[in-house]
């Protein structure tokens, strides 16, 4: 009897010893969720708002959570919930208008980048749907978007559990809203987007992550990217310099839900300067949409902004009314026109397609064969023309494509030149008078000598034309009879006219 009662006792201590380590809990939950016996450890790292899934993991990745052998585990088992072949099922059970808008964005489809590269390279769309990257053929620039430009796009598949800043591409929600892979723990997700996450796409094309930053490609440099690529030092932006990241700016309407049928990414943005720095009192939501700008706080000294991943509270400063009179003769001009520092430029490239070769397209997801070759040179990251938007506005225009194409379907090595608005996210104090009034490369003519005689002007370039006639680093002449290619109707050079009353503007001492 005595023996009984002791190993009775005995069971009871070992039973609480369990219960208080959480083993007794353990094998609870590995009893009604197989998936626990061999990744308990990712049960730790979830974010409050999706911890409910902590101990259901078919919640978001499918398989069947009733099995303990492996195969049966994992049939139907989702690896990356959240990429957008999967997404409406695992993300869009809660999110449901949220994935349908980001698939509908120029994230995924970039239709604006298969517009204008079909468009300027005077290519017949090939396919009865719309411009998009889902739409791609074979002919030269469909060719070129696969192998060369289609990489960036969020529906690209993740096949790895890990975050590399300058080669992540793809993973749909994951792409953005994953910041890290923990060893010991599920990855969390977030609302609070690293700029990170935007500087594997972002550092390339208008280069606004890097210019953002202070980082400017050159065609030889000291530093250089983990990709090669070498950079100066360049000022940086000042809101970067004052710790805000990209989501402090562009919000999540921006970003995922107003694209609609927009060519174009500044269509789809929400935000605008005049938000945050109107006078004599900010917005507290945006003009364009009217998202609620809840990071915005207003206080008996003024406006405040509270950063959303750095921790930060900016005091934000009001467009003071002297300097910013809206007069007829500077009432088109936008906010970047005047206070970009500087934009990245590049004017010179070649585009070749070796039948011959292969190489990884991006639509296929395979090693098909084709290989596309370019060869840049002529980069500059200063002021840049000056342009009119499709708003009539006065904006920054730099070189979207001065280059030439060789490929086996076309009958001679094309040409082309065309320039596209930019907004280079390099904001600081505004730009000289000077550097507007008396210059010709504000007015597109690129560098040179520029002369004003009775109010009549006259330009004698330093670079050779090429040719189309125009200078290596022009986007039109005066009088407009050459170049003055943009990629959308609307968009052009300043006219004649408009280049006389810029350089006839009689400026401070």
């Amino acid at each position: 009897m005595l023996r009984r009662r002791l190993s009775t006792l005995c069971l009871l201590l070992l039973f609480a010893s369990l219960w208080q380590s959480g083993a007794i809990a353990q094998i609870q939950q590995t009893a009604s969720n197989s998936c626990l016996s061999c990744h308990f450890a990712k049960q730790s790292g979830f974010s409050a708002g999706h911890a409910f899934a902590a101990s259901s993991c078919v919640t978001c990745h499918a398989g069947n959570n009733a099995s303990f052998l492996q195969d049966n585990a994992h049939n139907g088992l989702i690896a990356f919930p959240g990429e957008l072949e999967n997404a409406q099922q695992t993300c869009g059970s809660c999110h449901a208008e949220r994935v349908a808008s980001v698939t509908n964005n120029l994230m995924h489809t970039a239709r604006g980048m298969v517009h204008v590269t079909r468009q300027v390279l005077d290519e017949a769309v090939q396919t009865d749907h719309a411009d998009d990257l889902q739409s791609l053929g074979h002919g030269v620039a469909d060719s070129m978007l696969r192998k060369q430009c289609a990489s960036c796009h969020i529906g690209q598949t993740k096949t790895e559990h890990r975050h590399n800043v300058m080669w992540d591409r793809g993973g749909g929600c994951l792409a953005c809203h994953v910041n890290d892979y923990p060893e010991a723990a599920h990855p969390a997700l977030t609302a609070k987007v690293s700029d990170a996450r935007c500087f594997g796409c972002h550092s390339r094309s208008g280069r606004i992550s890097l210019s953002y930053a202070g980082l400017a490609e050159v065609d030889d440099g000291t530093l250089k990217l983990p990709d090669g690529r070498p950079i100066d030092r360049m000022p940086a932006d000042v809101h970067y310099q004052a710790g805000m990241g990209c989501i402090d700016c562009h919000t999540s309407v921006g970003l995922m839900g107003s694209a609609g049928d927009a060519l174009h990414q500044r269509q789809a943005v929400d935000i605008s300067c005049v938000d945050c720095h109107n006078y004599p009192n900010p917005n507290l939501a945006t003009e364009k949409n009217n998202t609620p700008l809840t990071h915005i706080e207003l206080r008996d000294d003024g406006a405040w902004l509270n950063t959303k991943t750095t921790e930060r509270s900016l005091q934000v400063p009001v467009a003071n009314p002297v300097y910013h009179t809206q007069d007829e003769n500077h009432d088109r001009l936008t906010c970047s026109a005047c206070h970009s520092q500087w934009a990245p430029q590049c004017f010179g490239c070649h585009m070749e397609y070796d039948a011959g070769g292969e190489q990884w397209d991006h639509v296929e997801r395979a090693i098909t064969p084709g290989r596309w070759s370019n060869e840049r040179w002529h980069v500059r990251n200063t002021l840049p023309a000056l342009g009119v938007n499709v708003d009539n506005q006065i904006e920054l225009f730099v070189p979207g494509m001065i280059m030439t194409v060789a490929h086996p379907d076309l009958e001679e090595e094309k040409f082309v030149r065309a320039f596209a608005p930019l907004s280079p996210h390099t904001t600081g104090k505004s730009r000289s008078c000077e550097s507007c009034h008396r210059s010709a490369e504000a007015l597109g003519l690129g560098q040179g000598e520029l002369t004003n005689n009775a109010g009549r002007i006259s330009f004698a370039p330093i670079h050779e034309p090429l040719r189309d006639g125009l200078p290596a680093d022009a986007w039109t002449n005066i009088g407009n009879s050459l170049g003055g290619r943009a990629p959308f109707a609307g968009q052009r050079p300043l006219s004649e006219d408009e280049m006389e009353s810029v350089l006839n503007a009689e400026i401070p001492e």
